[in-house]
């Protein structure tokens, strides 16, 4: 299968590029596959300010992102630093200003929040990029998803990954509502993934085992920076044991051509029964039911072969628990 799981680092590094360094260190340090940000313009996301009551009054989110915010060419740097450290950088964008942005650095896909899930103009703009898009789809109907993903495939476009989402922060795990997985694998016949707001790795491994390909989670340096995301976020070591989790579900998920394991066949020699004289039986004698043992070790003959066993005549002496085979008898 392997599943591809995204470090989700969002806007975690508050405008410090440093910090976004070190943040793709630890997506890279965990094992996971990219290291995810949030490219935001305030200008190509909030109003800067409202107008109530006569009068303007700013908007405190547009502050608050605007003073957080890197330089186009801090990405350009961190793109680069993230190909150096051995993971690839992608970010999730708002706008056409970062749609053109990532598509400069070579991302490996375009992923689109849940709230731009009935934006069919951004999401059309990015499958026009020819790159792969990874859609969430938290807080959609089921009917939003599937005009999101006709205006996305009308464009040429099919190399697309549906997250399920719940967006609700932290989500509880009974929330999850992880069955939808099948539902939209079902419906649009298109690869699936979870984008995971749960604080631990149950939904992660029960989406992976439902058959979910990607798995994109938020971490951060200290779940008490100040921030939009990081009181529900992982730190280093919950990351590492994220994709830790993710990976051995991911490889107990994966079939095998061959369905025993050379250690079940060692377990399977011992464990197993088998077919043998429970007395000395003289040549020709007739066997009866009272004459055979079905019991360990694993030999000859399986145990559903016993009741063929009883009635016929050895050719030969068996002795008291030696194992009976066909060519005993006659």
């Amino acid at each position: 299968m392997s599943v591809h799981i995204i470090a989700e680092a969002g806007t975690n590094h508050g405008g410090d590029l440093a910090t976004a360094k070190r943040l793709v260190d630890t997506a890279a340090a965990a094992g996971a596959d990219t290291v995810k940000f949030q490219i935001i313009y305030p200008e190509g996301l909030y109003l800067p300010s409202f107008y109530r009551n006569g009068h303007y009054e700013d908007n405190a989110v547009f502050i608050q992102r605007a003073a957080a915010m890197l330089s186009d060419d801090d990405y350009r740097e961190l793109a680069e630093y993230g190909r150096s450290s051995g993971i690839p950088f992608t970010a999730t964008v708002f706008d056409l200003r970062g749609i053109a942005l990532v598509d400069e650095l070579d991302v490996p896909y375009i992923k689109t929040a849940s709230c731009d899930l009935n934006n069919s103009r951004l999401l059309v703009a990015c499958a026009e990029t020819g790159r792969r898009v990874v859609i969430s789809t938290g807080m959609a109907s089921l009917g939003e998803i599937e005009r999101a993903v006709s205006d996305v495939l009308a464009t040429g476009n099919t190399d697309v990954v549906l997250m399920h989402c719940v967006s609700v922060y932290p989500c509880a795990l009974e929330d999850m509502n992880l069955g939808f997985l099948a539902a939209l694998k079902q419906e649009f016949g298109l690869p699936v993934g979870l984008s995971d707001h749960t604080e631990s790795n149950l939904a992660a491994a029960v989406a992976v085992g439902v058959g979910a390909t990607c798995v994109e989670k938020h971490f951060t340096l200290d779940r008490a920076a100040p921030g939009f995301d990081h009181s529900y976020a992982m730190e280093p070591e919950g990351l590492k044991s994220y994709v830790c989790d993710v990976r051995s579900v991911d490889s107990a998920c994966t079939p095998r051509a061959e369905k025993l394991l050379p250690a079940e066949e060692e377990v399977k020699l011992r464990a197993r029964r088998s077919v043998y004289a429970a007395r000395d039986i003289a040549q020709g004698e007739t066997l009866a039911e009272a004459d055979i043992l079905v019991v360990r070790p694993e030999g000859p003959l399986a145990p559903n072969e016993a009741g063929a066993v009883v009635g016929r005549q050895p050719t030969s002496v068996i002795a008291k628990y030696q194992p009976i085979t066909w060519e005993d008898l006659c």
